[in-house]
């Protein structure tokens, strides 16, 4: 009796327990998927953005060791809008107006593609300038739907006119206009596009050369603008395919003007004559050597290359990535790429910095990463700055006066070419090996993965600057953050009623 009572409770015992499992496992599991569920639902509600916002309150205020303020001292401040941050108005001695257009574009060699023009063409119209005039440029869009603005790559402009939308001015609706005026004061080659929406139009064909010359003029040497671009996965030279001959008589100098206007690096090289690089990104090298090597021209990058033409008349190449060329004499077969890679951290020959990048006010890290999250409410692989997602990414802090060093570091498993507005900056060291050759200034850096540079510029155009990637495809993935001025405050907002959109 007693072992049947027992069994009895025990077969009660168990089937209270099967009975109370399931109910019991299912609260685990609702728990569980909680625990799990929650924390992705909060970083998928902390991602969103609203449908309006100011840049200035992005991330977190970082000032490199220097005084500044953080996020609630900014957000008080008053100071200069970057709208006052302009050229007065008053005449001007280069005045062009470019009116911008979408639709079917019919490209110099012919092909027909979905795309934008500048006064009809696409490339646009070059833009010359003598050094020290005075340059304006009236911006009309025709019937672009997104809008569109013009911003001056590598030209150090005033912050009013640096064309990013939602940051320094609003972008410009169909039958809208904007006047940009700047002085030539910076020598070089430089090119401009639209930064509204900037991946699609500028592949699209929003851009074009701009081109400022010295006082003196080059003397004999011939002077040759390439633009390379990639329409619809076609290789061109100022919109034309396959090799294009350029103008050079035997025996003349010529200078060759290399724009890369894509997302990635074109190698470039000579075949038929050795060249010296005369310039990175509107920059003179110092003691340029002859080279015959290969040189990889960073995304948004140029480099102006030197050229004593045959005096026979025999035939130059100048190959872009082997898919087109420029020409120069008689017809040439084309040329491999050279074994060799010229390395400008080493090319040229060394000359006094105007600052002391040791005695750095401030000091920075830009560190590329990538990894799983939201991204404005869409989950995916995003890049990182310094280990965060956008928009938690450093707002860098500068006072105008300030020696700025800053410390780029990829590990996120591709290359970025790292530009930064306004400001051109001195390459110090590449993986912590020093620069030994000619000062090298960039405004458009390629940081390859795994690989590191340190950089330093003075802090003398005060405004509110983007620093991002320019794989265009990258900032609106991330890859992008600012450089600010104390003192200097933006009313334009992303989005919002003129839909602001500077990736």
């Amino acid at each position: 009796m007693l072992r049947a009572r027992r069994r009895s409770w025990r077969l009660g015992r168990s089937w209270r327990t099967r009975a109370g499992g399931p109910r019991r496992r299912a609260l685990i599991a609702v728990v569980a998927a909680l625990v799990v569920i929650a924390p992705i639902a909060w970083m998928w509600i902390d991602s969103q953005m609203p449908s309006s916002y100011s840049v200035e309150d992005m991330g977190t205020p970082d000032l490199g060791g220097g005084p500044g303020m953080d996020h609630a001292g900014m957000a008080g401040m008053t100071g200069t809008a970057v709208d006052q941050l302009r050229e007065p108005p008053g005449p001007a001695d280069v005045d062009v107006t470019l009116t911008a257009r979408a639709g079917r574009v019919t490209l110099p060699s012919g092909r027909v593609v979905d795309g934008y023009t500048l006064n009809g063409t696409t490339p646009g119209p070059e833009i010359r300038a003598v050094q020290g005039q005075m340059v304006q440029v009236r911006l009309v869009n025709e019937n672009v739907a997104e809008g569109v603005t013009l911003h001056w790559h590598g030209y150090d402009v005033p912050a009013g006119d640096d064309g990013v939308a939602g940051v320094t001015q609003d972008a410009v609706g169909p039958g809208g206009s904007f006047v940009y005026r700047f002085r030539a004061d910076q020598v070089g080659t430089f090119w401009y596009h639209s930064h509204q929406v900037a991946d699609p139009q500028v592949k699209g064909g929003l851009f074009g050369a701009l081109v400022v010359t010295p006082r003196d003029g080059l003397g004999d040497t011939a002077d040759v603008t390439v633009m390379t671009h990639n329409y619809a996965g076609r290789r061109t030279v100022n919109g034309l395919e396959g090799d294009v001959p350029a103008a050079g008589a035997p025996g003349q100098r010529v200078r060759v003007r290399v724009v890369n206007t894509d997302n990635g690096p074109v190698q470039v090289w000579v075949g038929g004559a050795p060249y010296r690089l005369a310039a990175l990104d509107g920059t003179d090298v110092n003691g340029p050597t002859p080279s015959t090597d290969s040189l990889p021209v960073t995304a948004g990058g140029r480099a102006d290359l030197e050229i004593d033409l045959p005096a026979d008349g025999a035939g130059v190449r100048v190959e872009l990535g082997g898919a087109s060329a420029v020409t120069f004499g008689r017809p040439l077969p084309p040329t491999p790429r050279p074994a060799g890679e010229l390395d400008p951290l080493r090319y040229g020959s060394p000359a006094a910095l105007p600052f002391d990048p040791a005695a750095a006010d401030r000091r920075f890290d830009y560190v590329i990463g990538r990894r799983l999250g939201f991204l404005d409410g869409t989950p995916g692989m995003w890049w990182t700055v310094n280990g965060h997602l956008w928009p938690d990414v450093p707002m860098y802090v500068v006072r105008e006066g300030d020696v700025v060093r800053m410390h780029i570091e990829n590990g996120s498993g591709e290359l970025h070419p790292m530009h930064l507005h306004g400001h051109h900056a001195v390459v110090l060291a590449r993986d912590g090996v020093p620069a030994t050759g000619s000062p090298w200034w960039s405004d458009s850096l390629d940081v390859q993965d795994g690989h590191s540079y340190d950089i330093a510029f003075v802090a003398d155009n005060p405004g509110l600057w983007m620093d991002h990637c320019h794989n265009l495809a990258h900032p609106s993935e991330g890859l992008m953050a600012h450089l600010m001025y104390e003192g200097v405050t933006t009313p334009y907002r992303v989005g919002g009623d003129p839909h602001n959109d500077p990736e």
